[in-house]
């Protein structure tokens, strides 16, 4: 394993804003409850396990003024990225957190959060928020060991699309 480094990407070097998505494996649903008072939640496991892959974004830097890019360097290659967005809460939003396959598991994305977290306080904000796909089980159990709670639910943004049945889980930090 080689050392990771966390840093601020810059103009100088923002080709690697555009870091490939990479397959990520769904095995299971995190199934948020509202008591009227706290969230809890339950996992559901699924009978088969699948793989997804998010479509590549093509950031534009230029056009991003009011984002900050973290990426995640293994002698000098771009292999994490965490693009924080300002936004009108209290709450700077985590608009995207990815990590290279050959690198999970070794502590990357918990080390780009750090940093985010950092960011975050640096602006101004109490803390971040960000969005986290239901069957995205993995996504979501790392939100929740990182510090982050259940703050809510969307249960009608895929309605109509050919994601229908999925949910957003909306995640905090403070």
């Amino acid at each position: 394993m080689n050392h990771i480094e966390i840093r601020i990407i810059d103009r100088e070097h923002k080709a690697d804003i555009n870091i490939p998505n990479e397959p990520f494996a769904l095995f299971g649903r995190l199934i948020p409850t509202y008591d009227g008072e706290k969230w809890s939640y339950t996992t559901e496991i699924f009978p088969e396990k699948s793989e997804m892959c998010f479509p590549d974004e093509n950031y534009v830097f230029e056009e991003m003024a009011d984002c900050v890019f973290i990426g995640a360097y293994e002698c000098e290659k771009c292999v994490g990225l965490a693009i924080m967005q300002d936004y009108w809460t209290k709450h700077m939003y985590l608009y995207d957190l990815k990590v290279n396959a050959s690198v999970r598991g070794q502590h990357v994305g918990r080390k780009l959060m750090e940093k985010a977290r950092e960011v975050a306080l640096e602006r101004g904000y109490r803390g971040i928020y960000t969005i986290g796909q239901d069957n995205n089980l993995t996504a979501c159990l790392f939100y929740l060991a990182n510090g982050f709670h259940i703050g809510g639910l969307d249960c009608d943004v895929y309605r109509g699309t050919n994601q229908e049945g999925k949910r957003d889980i909306l995640f905090y930090t403070d």
